[in-house]
Parts: structure tokens; sequence; C-alpha cells
């Protein structure tokens, strides 16, 4: 092949290449060119990707170089494909060594690995992950259009308080419901890139949901309510928690399908249309991180035969932590109770407890079916059940 004056600089180790791809190991290509350099620059480029190279027989014959096709390809001899395209592709254990090669990728070995740890499918995996990940991705939503932020309408001062207390109690879960993921991310080998993928449309979701929360209490003028010192203190066990499989147990299996029990009563109670479209909007996004969850905790339950003892400790551990703390802020639960009285009269607050008292329930009950549903015999699902913390989260 004749490189007439295309320098190697100028991408000539392409014609190279093009011309060596379908020779058979030992045949040789005879390269002509008038670049002065040629010989020297061609023998740098065999010498990396594993062909040989012999001078000119007749330099008459224009040849400057003969290039002995190769069996392997030089630095790439060695290289090792990254698992392939889901689903088989994805393999049990995640070199840390392909750093941030993608999934399927010809890896070039010698490179920096990453310090990831949790590099195990069945440590952080489930079947839905992909599925569950591509309908997240489509359900995003834009709280200035999604949201009737200019709705006209004036509550009742003790009503207008409550819904603020409310908003202040929920965007102070959010903020631990975001930083959970958020901590995970950054430790999952990027070959499991459908489970980053859903985290972090979750902790996007989360970052919304803190948005709207907030900018409900204030729409009105008035100041944040009440955060409690249990409150924080049970948000902050969750943030603890080191474990991926534990800490999706307790934020997404336990606390938010609570959640869901909770924004379901908001948006039966709201007492304007801006509270109802973010409480209910909110729980779209909450039922995509419990399904998570609970599918994920099925899959590991499923090949590791200890996990419900450490799920039960988990509880335990959570349980005896802040058996001290006051759990629900009274400020929290009273306004619950303004919410869904309807009326400020001895009949309208004893119902409005009663509702509170029922979402508790309804709370106690869709935890106990989930962990039923996770395995756990039906008197250990309700001892577990009974034993989450009082904050709801």
């Amino acid at each position: 092949m004749d490189l007439t004056d295309l320098g190697f600089e100028e991408g000539a180790h392409l014609l190279v290449r093009r011309a060596l791809k379908d020779l058979p190991p030992g045949a040789e290509l005879g390269v002509a060119g008038r670049g002065r350099d040629l010989p020297d620059r061609l023998s740098e480029w065999c010498g990396e990707h594993g062909h040989g190279v012999r001078p000119a027989d007749d330099p008459d014959s224009g040849v400057r170089a003969w290039v002995v096709r190769g069996t392997g390809d030089g630095r790439w001899a060695e290289a090792r494909r990254a698992g392939g395209p889901a689903p088989d592709g994805i393999v049990p254990r995640a070199d840390p060594g392909w750093g941030l090669a993608a999934r399927g990728a010809l890896v070039e070995p010698g490179g920096p690995a990453l310090p990831c740890d949790l590099i195990d499918r069945d440590l952080i995996w489930a079947d839905i992950a992909p599925g569950l990940y591509t309908s997240a991705a489509a359900a995003q939503w834009n709280p200035d259009v999604a949201i009737p932020w200019d709705a006209e309408f004036t509550l009742p001062d003790e009503l207008e308080r409550a819904v603020v207390q409310v908003m202040t109690y929920l965007a102070e879960n959010e903020q631990a419901a975001l930083i959970v993921p958020a901590r995970l991310l950054g430790r999952i080998h990027p070959h499991f890139r459908e489970v980053q993928q859903l985290l972090a449309v979750q902790v996007a979701d989360e970052a919304r949901h803190l948005e709207v929360f907030s900018r409900r209490a204030l729409l009105k003028g008035r100041a944040l309510g009440t955060s409690s010192a249990g409150g924080r203190e049970s948000l902050a066990t969750l943030i603890a928690e080191p474990d991926f499989s534990l800490a999706s147990f307790l934020l997404s299996v336990l606390g938010e399908g609570s959640l869901l029990n909770l924004l379901s009563f908001l948006d039966r109670h709201a007492p304007d249309p801006v509270t109802r479209q973010v409480t209910r909007l909110a729980r779209q996004d909450e039922a995509r991180h419990v399904a998570f969850g609970v599918a994920h905790i099925q899959h590991q339950a499923a090949v590791d035969p200890g996990l419900h003892g450490r799920l039960r400790a988990a509880v335990e551990r959570r349980h005896d932590a802040l058996s001290g703390t006051a759990g629900l802020g009274e400020d929290v639960l009273e306004a619950l109770v303004v919410l869904a009285a309807g009326e400020w009269t001895p009949r309208g607050v004893r119902r409005g407890y009663e509702r509170v008292r029922l979402l508790q329930r309804e709370m106690y009950e869709g935890r106990r079916h989930r962990l039923i549903r996770l395995g756990f015999p039906a008197d250990e699902a309700a001892e577990l059940s009974a034993l989450h913390t009082r904050n709801f989260m």
C-alpha cells in the first residue's frame, strides 16, 4: 500500500490498520510512502499493536518497510470485555479495574481502579430496575408547570399554619431521603448502571419534593414550622446505615412505605389545590422508590438466607436507638388532626384524631403486608411493623 505523503500524525495508521485487518497472522504488507520518518513511525506503531516490522529488501521497489501481521494486538492483547448487553452481560461481580468503562467495552488493563465497594450484583440488584428507570425518567414533572401555584385561595389562619407545619415536616424527611441514595450512588460500580440511573432519578425526585414542600409552606408568606429533635434523630439513623440493603429496607420499604399512606391522607384532606397536587405528585414518585426497595430485598433474600435476620436486627437496633426520643413531634401530630378535622368543634376535633389514628393503623398494616411479601412470617411481620419509628419515616 502506498501512503503517498500522508504522515502517521495525520492518520496514516488508519490505512495500515485497515489493510492488515483481513490478513492472516504472518502475512506481510509492504508499505510505501514519501514521509521521511515513515520506517521509524511505522515501527513504533507496530510495536504498540503487536505487529512485526522488517526492512525493505529492494529500495528501488518503493517499499519502505514490511509489516508482519501479528497474532495479538499489542497493548490490547490482555484486554477483556466488561461484561456485555443486559441482561445476560451483567456479571455477578464487577472488576474495580474496569473503572468507568461502559459495560461491554473492551477494557485495556492497567487503568485506575474505582474506589467503589458495591461490586456484587446481588448486593444491589433488582430485575425491575431497568424498566423502573425507564418509567421514572418518563414520569419526571416540572414543579412550575404541574402545580397551580397561582390558584386563588385563602385558608383560615389555623389551617394554613397546619399546612405549613406538615410541609416543614415533609421537607425535613425528604432531606434524609435525598441524602441516603446520594451517598450510595458513588459506592456502586458503574457496571450496574441501571441501579445507578434509578437512584439518580430518585435523588432528583427527592430534590424536587424538597422544593415543592418548602415552596408550599412559604406560599402565603409564613415562616417554616418547627423541627423536633426526636424527628431529626430518627432521620439521622437512616443516614448512618452503611449497608445498601439495610438502608434500602429502612428507608424505602418501611419509611417511604409509611410516607405513601401519609401522602394519601394529605391528598384526601388537603384544604387547597396546591397542597393536593403537591402531595399527589410526590406520592407517584415515592411509589417507585418503594417498589425498587421491595424488589431489591426480594432479590437478595433469594440468594442470602441470612438476610431476614439482618433486617430484623436493623429494625430492633433502630428501635432501641430511638427508644428515648419523643417520636413524632407534637406540632406535626396536631397539624394532621387540624387538617383532618374539617371544623373547629368538639365533633370535628374528635373526627380529626380518629382519622389520624386510622392513618397510623394504615401505616402499620402497610408495613406488615410488605414484610410478609418479603418472606417474614405473619407474627414476626406484625412485631417488626410495630417496632418502626413513631416518626413515620
